[in-house]
């Protein structure tokens, strides 16, 4: 099993007035790690996924460590906790040039669509091609 792993240069839009990444400027760099993960592994991005379905964040556990500092080349890594039929399970974290972990945690993540009759948004289960390329990066006891 592996896991997805991107690199991203913190960058002056991404800083505070005391020159250290902003919190929700880090949720951003996260949802871009999952987006991109979706993308190139899944093959499915979310330009295609958004025009029939979705897929929210619905649980959100995050430890800021460590700040990261305008600069800062950061090591970004995603992998599978769980894989439900429509909900994954996913542990991430972002790790400094010197090897120490500056935000982690688990993010939730469900496929939902719109049902029609209903109008109301509501949990679809992931086709046996999704599951297949998701399941490739499920670690246990993670």
């Amino acid at each position: 099993m592996k896991k997805f792993q991107k690199k991203e240069t913190v960058r002056f839009k991404h800083v505070d007035f005391a020159g250290i990444v902003f919190y929700p400027r880090f949720l951003e760099m996260l949802n871009d790690l999952v987006e991109d993960w979706f993308g190139e592994e899944l093959d499915r991005p979310f330009a295609e996924i958004h025009q029939t379905n979705g897929i929210p964040t619905v649980d959100l556990k995050v430890q800021f460590r460590q700040p990261a500092r305008i600069g800062d080349e950061l090591s970004k890594a995603l992998w599978v906790k769980n894989l439900g039929s429509a909900s994954i399970n996913c542990g991430f974290e972002f790790r400094k040039a010197d090897d120490s972990i500056c935000l982690d945690g688990e993010v939730t993540l469900v496929n939902v669509g719109l049902d029609k009759t209903s109008e109301q948004i509501k949990a679809v289960a992931f086709t046996d091609d999704t599951r297949e390329r998701i399941s490739g990066f499920l670690i246990q006891n993670s």
